[in-house]
């Protein structure tokens, strides 16, 4: 987009925000790992839910191989959130990367 949204307009939309997208890479055997820490990540996923800082989440198809991802509204959620996360603490997610994502909205009318 080169520092302006000409390019949204022209595929029908209008830039909306930055959003701030986590990606995880999955520890080897991340399926056996998980389940012991899920609880306590689910807990920290619906406190940042309930601040409204975080956006969505969600595994790719195959979470050993593809991982997963998170939306933020900030890099400074998305790294608070990184800091204190049971999956990160306890080895379930084997490396992160935040990465700046330019949200769209779309026209709806025909």
């Amino acid at each position: 987009m080169g520092g302006d949204d000409d390019g949204v307009r022209g595929c029908g939309g209008r830039l909306m925000a930055t959003r701030h997208v986590l990606l995880y890479t999955s520890a080897d055997d991340v399926v056996s790992k998980a389940p012991a820490h899920f609880p306590a990540h689910s807990a920290r996923l619906n406190e940042f839910y309930a601040r409204g800082v975080l956006l969505g989440v969600g595994t790719f198809g195959d979470p050993q191989s593809q991982g997963s991802m998170a939306i933020f509204t900030t890099r400074k959620a998305a790294e608070e959130f990184v800091r204190d996360d049971p999956f990160v603490l306890g080895g379930v997610v084997s490396a992160w990367e935040v990465r700046e994502w330019n949200e769209v909205e779309f026209d709806q009318t025909p």
